[in-house]
């Protein structure tokens, strides 16, 4: 945009300059239309979605369609609606003090109709930002129309303003949002009453509010968010509704697990310190994904109500966490997960997880267990072969044992690493391990993974220390 327009305060100086406004609709296509011509992509910062929703979406722009996205929680439907506003405009003129965002060369409400009419060229403008232009909501029950359309001001009235005036209307969040994006997440929450009053405004751009009729044109593109089984129980949403939101937009779960990291390394929000540097193994990153994967595919959870990639998020923060502290209580200079920092993740996946049979017999802990151990198994078959690890199981079987801890110094880990028979190069083919906490990572790989092999026993000493024995 050419910022010197920024200057101009009233519609004969916009006139002057040659300036027109669009409908928000052009707008946002002309803007997706110049990002796909510089190969800029159409939302920054999501991850996943090239291929299959993405696409989507720019077809959506494209046609000017209101759009609902369909996905479970944790699917970055928020993320994604939010990031369209970057698709307006970057400022767009507006009558000055219009509660409803009026375009001063064809404003709707009647007060700048009036001032219009009055003032001619000399009538005076703002400018609104992107962000001002981008309104949402969160369906609820108890949402009303007087929220999301208006609701007759009894001030304006006692003002000494007739009921029958339209300028005793108090606007609501949607006539605000005029000229840009509106959000309703959640879309089957909404009450019928609520869902034929957004039907009306989107298609008959008319209303009424409390029994008085009126036309409001606004130019505004919806947006919304559901559940798919919500959105498509008969009760929850009323057809005419359905049938106003132009595209179906399916979202998904990361289909890789490497699209899986990538998202739980780009919105980790883990507060570090650079005396204390972070070293994560690549193997820890992987077991990470794959507990989450493995929870996506168990019947043992409710897959209806989903499993976010907060999970992964959350739990690669508490590993970092628990690795950090054991770093500040042992003194050590870095922060090096571990497996041994693997049961932290009870407490931050417990809580995101819907079980689908409840009892005694069936603890979400026993369940998170599983999960890690599959998840384990899994990556340990990717990196390594148990024949390569023959002299590590000659040595135990020999009567020898080894001790970890989640609180235990990664120099106790180099005594085995020396003593235990190719245990070193073994833990070398996990990565290029420099430090003694990437060691330790490794170490306790190998002997977890022997474990789940069925080739060493493991017992629980209390706490977080275990011991490994044939």
């Amino acid at each position: 945009m050419n910022h010197d327009l920024l200057k101009h305060d009233s519609l004969g100086a916009l006139k002057k300059a040659g300036y027109r406004t669009q409908p928000v609709r052009i707008e946002m296509r002309n803007n997706l239309l110049q990002r796909l011509r510089s190969k800029e992509p159409t939302l920054a910062g999501i991850v996943g979605y090239d291929k299959t929703v993405v696409p989507e979406i720019e077809n959506g722009i494209l046609a000017g369609h209101h759009m609902i996205l369909l996905g479970e929680r944790g699917q970055a439907k928020s993320r994604i609606i939010r990031s369209l506003i970057t698709l307006l405009d970057e400022y767009v003129p507006a009558v000055k003090g219009c509660e409803i965002n009026d375009d001063p060369f064809a404003p709707i409400c009647k007060r700048c109709r009036r001032l219009q009419a009055e003032q001619g060229d000399t009538l005076e403008i703002q400018w609104l930002s992107r962000e001002h232009r981008y309104g949402e909501k969160l369906a609820t029950p108890d949402v009303s129309v007087a929220d999301l359309i208006g609701e007759i001001d009894p001030i304006k009235v006692a003002e000494g303003r007739y009921l029958a005036d339209e300028e005793t209307i108090h606007y609501g969040l949607i006539p605000r949002t005029n000229r840009g994006i509106f959000a309703i997440n959640e879309l089957p929450d909404l009450t019928e009453k609520v869902q034929v009053g957004l039907f009306n405004l989107m298609e008959e751009k008319d209303v009424q509010i409390k029994g008085y009729k009126i036309r409001l044109p606004v130019d505004v593109i919806f947006v919304a968010s559901a559940n798919p089984e919500d959105y498509t129980s008969r009760g929850r949403i009323i057809t005419p509704l359905k049938d106003r939101f132009d595209v179906q937009i399916r979202t998904h779960y990361p289909k890789t697990i490497e699209d899986e990291i990538a998202i739980m390394e780009q919105e980790c929000s883990y507060p570090l310190r650079p005396e204390l540097p972070l070293r994560v193994a690549p193997f820890m990153r992987e077991i990470l994904a794959h507990i989450t994967f493995e929870a996506r595919n168990s019947n043992e959870i409710n897959q209806a109500s989903g499993v976010s990639v907060r999970v992964t998020i959350n739990n690669f923060e508490s590993i970092i966490s628990n690795a950090e502290r054991r770093a500040v209580l042992v003194g050590e200079n870095e922060i090096a997960p571990r497996l041994t920092d693997l049961p932290s993740l009870y407490a931050s996946t417990a809580g995101k997880i819907e079980l689908e049979y409840v009892g005694e017999d069936k603890k979400e802990e026993d369940l998170v267990e599983r999960l890690i151990n599959r998840a384990v198994l899994k990556v340990f078959d990717q990196y390594l072969k148990l024949d390569d690890l023959k002299p590590v199981i000659a040595y135990f079987s020999q009567g020898w044992g080894v001790e970890v801890s989640d609180m235990a110094p990664s120099a106790e880990y180099m005594e085995p690493l020396r003593e235990v028979p190719s245990l070193r190069e073994i833990a070398e083919r996990l990565g290029p391990f420099e430090t003694p906490g990437l060691m330790a990572a490794a170490s306790e790989l190998i002997f977890e993974g022997l474990h789940l092999h069925q080739k060493l026993n493991k017992e629980r000493q209390g706490g977080g220390r275990f011991a490994y024995h044939a």
